[in-house]
């Protein structure tokens, strides 16, 4: 096998499972270790630098992060249910327990450099853009159909899961970098738009129009038959505060569990959520399932929409037909009738979440952005410009609905775009990201981080009383961690960014570091090609997902080989080498923004 090249900056990003996941590239392990030393001012502006919104995502993150965190993994050893570390919920406590920071945010910049960009909408996407650019002397306008910025963060997640002041705090520090917001002002055409001479024009209009069922009796019953995402907005805004007491939610992603608890807290009782897939391969994120079930909602899977039945328009109930999964010789699935009875369910309301989809009839098909057969702009994904090189798309506008953290990383990389484009530099040349390896050693067996593993299971996060929290739509349900359960669950963390390298020329072969190493995942062997060393290890390096370190030019003529799938970064390797061979280094990666750092060195 080829000895690994460290420097390669992909190599150790890869190891810290869950910076690598963040579509954001957030340095967690720094974070979470800032968290447990109580330096939350700095964990905030961590966050910050990177994910822009660590109090919205501190609650409604999807979190790509924590399936690939190492300490599931790890437990998954031991342990009949392992758990990552709380991630998500750590970052609420950086935000929740900061103080003043605003001092350390860029400063609006007063001399402009000449450049005006153009953001159509003002959901995390465009906010992104503009807080990138507009510290950089840029002239930024955001534009929003709604008086307030925000977008489906504000619109679309109820305030029993994000209150209104956290959006009102974070989306400020955004708006106060010197962005113009011209709120209450919808784009009607990119012509026009494009007339008015913007530098470049960023569109993040999100997925805004909710897909709608062809259902027999669905116009007739049309008064209590909602569109998911529409009805979360009228709830939001103030223009709805009831419901009926039997709700049925259509639909098996995060807007139904938004939904259907929403509807609990409006006056619904009765409240069904009702899938046509099997329960585990609904779109909804797990805990957002738990947390519905939890408030009494039961989630029916298996059920097809045949037909909302009225009297003289007046909904009662919906009939569904049973189905099954059947898959053929390639594994592909089909859901066929079962042919028993079907099935029928009375209620008040109906609420329609099977979807979201574009809305860009204000873009004139003549402007020179092309589309593709679904209606949507072609969209280049490493540049996010159109076939219009000045107009670029991010979030849910550009590649259809995802969640916020990837509207997140769209807005950089597109803030980017536009600053070598305005700075006349190619936009394909992206400059990579800066990588430090730092040693952590302070004598023989000292360490400057904690590298003791924490035997405890994750934390639950504290839940206000159902009775209260069911009462009042904008009673926040999750308390959060205090300090004292934050420290905590930090500790769980493995510091997969302190990694561990190796110095073949200091090795003498005397297999200490095999000896101590609690996971077995270090061993000296013969060379060979990659699956054969990969069986013969220690212990069988089985997850080809995670790489072999390797390491040759040994004296035996033997390479050191150690699997990165399991390693707990607790550095006894290092402690008990008595030549130094094995050494702690925390690894150090910033991702590359718009600014000079991202622009040709002239």
């Amino acid at each position: 096998m080829k000895p690994t090249d460290i420097a390669f900056p992909d190599y150790f990003h890869k190891v810290v499972d869950c910076q690598w996941a963040c579509p954001a590239h957030t340095p967690v392990p720094e974070y979470i270790r800032l968290i447990a030393a109580g330096r939350f001012d700095d964990a905030y502006m961590i966050n910050w630098t990177s994910n822009v919104f660590p109090g919205v995502l501190g609650r409604t993150c999807d979190r790509p992060c924590e399936p690939a965190c190492r300490r599931g993994r790890v437990e998954e050893r031991n342990l009949e249910k392992a758990e990552p570390v709380a991630i998500c919920r750590l970052k609420r406590v950086a935000a929740d327990s900061k103080g003043d920071i605003s001092k350390r945010l860029p400063a609006a910049m007063s001399q402009k450099n000449g450049k005006r960009i153009a953001c159509v909408g003002a959901g995390p996407a465009s906010l992104t853009v503009a807080r990138d650019l507009a510290p950089l002397g840029y002239e930024v306008t955001v534009f929003d159909q709604d008086p307030r910025a925000g977008g489906m963060i504000r619109s679309q997640i109820p305030r029993f899961r994000l209150p209104e002041q956290v959006i009102d705090e974070e989306v400020g520090y955004v708006i106060d970098r010197g962005v113009a917001f011209r709120g209450g002002v919808r784009v009607n055409s990119m012509k026009k738009l494009l007339e008015e001479g913007y530098d470049a024009i960023f569109v993040g209009t999100g997925a805004p129009r909710g897909r709608d069922l062809d259902v027999p009796g669905r116009k007739e019953a049309g008064k209590n038959i909602h569109i998911g995402i529409d009805w979360l907005s009228s709830v939001s805004f103030g223009h709805v505060s009831k419901i009926g007491k039997r709700v049925i939610v259509l639909g098996g992603g995060n807007t139904a569990m938004d939904c259907c608890r929403t509807s609990r807290r409006l006056g619904g009782t009765d409240v069904k959520v009702i899938v046509r897939s099997g329960f585990d391969e609904m779109k909804a994120s797990p805990w957002e399932k738990e947390d519905a079930m939890h408030e009494g909602i039961p989630i029916l899977n298996y059920l097809v929409p045949k037909e909302f039945v009225h009297d003289s328009g007046k909904l009662s109930g919906v009939i569904f037909e049973k189905v099954e999964a059947v898959y053929d010789a390639q594994g592909r699935r089909s859901l066929v009738p079962t042919g028993e009875p079907d099935e029928h369910f009375e209620c008040d309301d109906v609420l329609i979440a099977v979807g979201q989809e574009n809305a860009f009839s204000w873009i004139e098909r003549d402007c020179g952005i092309e589309f593709n057969e679904r209606e949507m702009p072609v969209v280049d994904e490493t540049t996010f410009q159109s076939s219009l090189p000045g107009v670029l798309f991010g979030g849910d506008s550009a590649f259809g609905p995802k969640n916020i953290i990837w509207a997140v990383a769209h807005g950089h990389g597109a803030a980017i775009s536009i600053d070598r484009l305005c700075n006349g530099e190619d936009t394909r040349n992206r400059p990579g990201p800066m990588v430090n390896l730092i040693s952590q050693k302070m004598g023989i067996h000292e360490w400057t981080y904690d590298n003791d593993v924490s035997n405890e299971l994750r934390h639950r996060v504290p839940l206000r009383e159902q009775k209260i929290a069911l009462k009042d739509i904008n009673v926040e349900v999750e308390l959060g961690f205090d300090q004292e359960l934050a420290f905590d669950e930090a500790q769980r963390c493995l510091n997969c960014d302190v990694q561990t390298v190796f110095s073949s020329p200091l090795c003498i072969e005397c297999d200490a570091c095999v000896d101590i190493c609690p996971m077995d995942c270090i061993s000296f062997t013969e060379d060979g090609e990659e699956q054969e060393v990969r069986e013969k290890l220690s212990a069988p390096a089985q997850n080809l997902s995670q790489d072999l370190y390797v390491a040759g030019a040994l004296k035996t003529g033997r390479v050191m080989v150690k699997d990165e799938d399991v390693c707990l970064h607790c550095g006894l390797c290092a402690e008990r080498c008595p030549t130094g061979a094995w050494d702690m280094r925390k690894f150090l990666l910033n991702m590359t923004q718009a600014g000079p750092g991202c622009r040709s060195r002239k």
